[in-house]
Protein backbone atom coordinates (compact mmCIF):
# COMPACT_ATOMS: atom_id res chain seq x y z
CA UNK A 1 0.00 0.00 0.00
CA UNK A 2 1.38 3.66 -1.15
CA UNK A 3 1.86 6.24 0.91
CA UNK A 4 -0.38 9.13 0.86
CA UNK A 5 1.96 11.75 2.47
CA UNK A 6 5.63 11.86 1.71
CA UNK A 7 8.34 12.09 4.32
CA UNK A 8 9.01 15.57 3.63
CA UNK A 9 5.15 16.80 4.14
CA UNK A 10 4.85 14.26 7.47
CA UNK A 11 7.83 15.93 8.83
CA UNK A 12 6.76 19.67 7.61
CA UNK A 13 3.45 18.94 9.44
CA UNK A 14 5.33 18.17 13.05
CA UNK A 15 7.72 21.34 12.75
CA UNK A 16 4.53 23.24 11.86
CA UNK A 17 2.93 21.84 15.42
CA UNK A 18 6.14 22.07 16.95
CA UNK A 19 7.09 25.54 15.82
CA UNK A 20 3.70 26.76 16.70
CA UNK A 21 4.45 25.48 20.27
CA UNK A 22 7.94 26.91 20.96
CA UNK A 23 6.97 30.60 19.82
CA UNK A 24 3.90 30.56 22.24
CA UNK A 25 5.79 29.09 25.28
CA UNK A 26 9.29 29.67 24.86
CA UNK A 27 10.14 32.68 22.39
CA UNK A 28 9.67 35.90 24.98
CA UNK A 29 10.74 38.56 22.17
CA UNK A 30 7.49 41.18 22.25
CA UNK A 31 8.69 42.03 18.74
CA UNK A 32 7.08 38.81 17.26
CA UNK A 33 3.96 39.01 19.88
CA UNK A 34 0.74 36.80 18.94
CA UNK A 35 2.50 35.01 15.45
CA UNK A 36 0.70 31.96 14.19
CA UNK A 37 3.03 29.43 11.82
CA UNK A 38 0.62 29.33 8.74
CA UNK A 39 2.64 26.30 6.76
CA UNK A 40 6.60 25.26 6.59
CA UNK A 41 8.34 23.88 3.12
CA UNK A 42 10.78 21.46 3.58
CA UNK A 43 13.40 20.50 0.89
CA UNK A 44 14.00 17.31 0.03
CA UNK A 45 16.82 16.46 2.13
CA UNK A 46 15.56 17.86 4.82
CA UNK A 47 18.34 20.57 5.57
CA UNK A 48 16.12 23.80 4.77
CA UNK A 49 12.78 24.39 5.69
CA UNK A 50 10.67 27.42 4.97
CA UNK A 51 8.10 28.70 7.89
CA UNK A 52 5.45 30.69 7.01
CA UNK A 53 4.19 33.01 9.82
CA UNK A 54 1.54 35.57 10.30
CA UNK A 55 1.22 38.08 12.82
CA UNK A 56 -1.61 39.46 14.78
CA UNK A 57 -1.43 43.23 13.99
CA UNK A 58 -1.19 42.29 10.01
CA UNK A 59 -2.02 45.88 9.10
CA UNK A 60 1.54 47.25 10.25
CA UNK A 61 4.07 47.00 8.22
CA UNK A 62 6.72 47.87 10.98
CA UNK A 63 5.34 45.47 12.98
CA UNK A 64 5.68 42.82 10.12
CA UNK A 65 9.35 43.44 9.46
CA UNK A 66 10.01 43.91 13.38
CA UNK A 67 8.17 40.43 13.71
CA UNK A 68 10.36 38.33 11.13
CA UNK A 69 13.85 40.23 11.87
CA UNK A 70 12.96 38.91 15.67
CA UNK A 71 12.25 35.37 14.42
CA UNK A 72 15.62 35.34 11.92
CA UNK A 73 17.14 36.63 15.20
CA UNK A 74 16.01 33.79 17.18
CA UNK A 75 16.54 30.55 14.34
CA UNK A 76 19.11 29.32 16.04
CA UNK A 77 17.08 29.20 19.87
CA UNK A 78 14.56 27.75 17.82
CA UNK A 79 16.17 24.94 15.94
CA UNK A 80 17.91 23.97 19.27
CA UNK A 81 14.29 23.70 20.82
CA UNK A 82 13.04 21.75 17.82
CA UNK A 83 15.82 19.34 17.91
CA UNK A 84 14.96 18.22 21.20
CA UNK A 85 11.47 18.13 20.32
CA UNK A 86 11.87 15.86 16.99
CA UNK A 87 13.77 13.08 16.43
CA UNK A 88 15.60 13.52 13.16
CA UNK A 89 19.44 13.20 12.15
CA UNK A 90 19.51 16.66 10.76
CA UNK A 91 17.08 19.52 12.05
CA UNK A 92 16.31 21.80 8.96
CA UNK A 93 17.99 25.46 8.81
CA UNK A 94 15.17 27.51 9.53
CA UNK A 95 14.08 30.62 7.16
CA UNK A 96 11.12 32.92 7.99
CA UNK A 97 8.80 34.81 5.70
CA UNK A 98 5.27 36.23 6.44
CA UNK A 99 2.59 34.53 4.71
CA UNK A 100 0.17 37.29 3.11
CA UNK A 101 -2.51 34.74 2.51
CA UNK A 102 -4.70 35.46 4.34
CA UNK A 103 -4.99 39.13 4.22
CA UNK A 104 -4.88 38.71 0.37
CA UNK A 105 -7.83 36.27 0.63
CA UNK A 106 -9.90 38.78 3.23
CA UNK A 107 -9.17 41.48 0.58
CA UNK A 108 -10.43 39.40 -2.51
CA UNK A 109 -13.35 38.43 -0.49
CA UNK A 110 -14.11 42.22 -0.15
CA UNK A 111 -13.78 42.84 -3.48
CA UNK A 112 -16.23 40.01 -4.61
CA UNK A 113 -18.65 41.48 -2.20
CA UNK A 114 -18.81 44.91 -2.93
CA UNK A 115 -18.91 44.01 -6.25
CA UNK A 116 -22.45 41.53 -5.70
CA UNK A 117 -23.88 44.59 -3.46
CA UNK A 118 -22.91 47.04 -6.49
CA UNK A 119 -24.26 44.36 -9.02
CA UNK A 120 -27.60 44.17 -7.25
CA UNK A 121 -28.24 47.92 -6.08
CA UNK A 122 -27.47 48.27 -10.23
CA UNK A 123 -30.30 45.93 -10.97
CA UNK A 124 -32.83 47.44 -8.27
CA UNK A 125 -32.04 51.54 -9.78
CA UNK A 126 -32.79 49.82 -13.43
CA UNK A 127 -35.68 47.59 -12.40
CA UNK A 128 -37.68 51.41 -10.87
CA UNK A 129 -36.52 52.68 -13.79
CA UNK A 130 -38.63 50.15 -15.87
CA UNK A 131 -41.53 50.44 -13.36
CA UNK A 132 -41.64 54.19 -13.79
CA UNK A 133 -41.92 54.02 -17.59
Amino acid sequence: MAREFSRTQRVAQEMQKEIAIILQREVKDPRIGMATVSGVEVSRDLAYAKVFVTFLNDNDEAAIKAGLKALHDAAGFIRSLLGKAMRLRVIPELTFAYDNSLVEGMRMSNLVTSVVKNDAERRAAAGEGEDKA
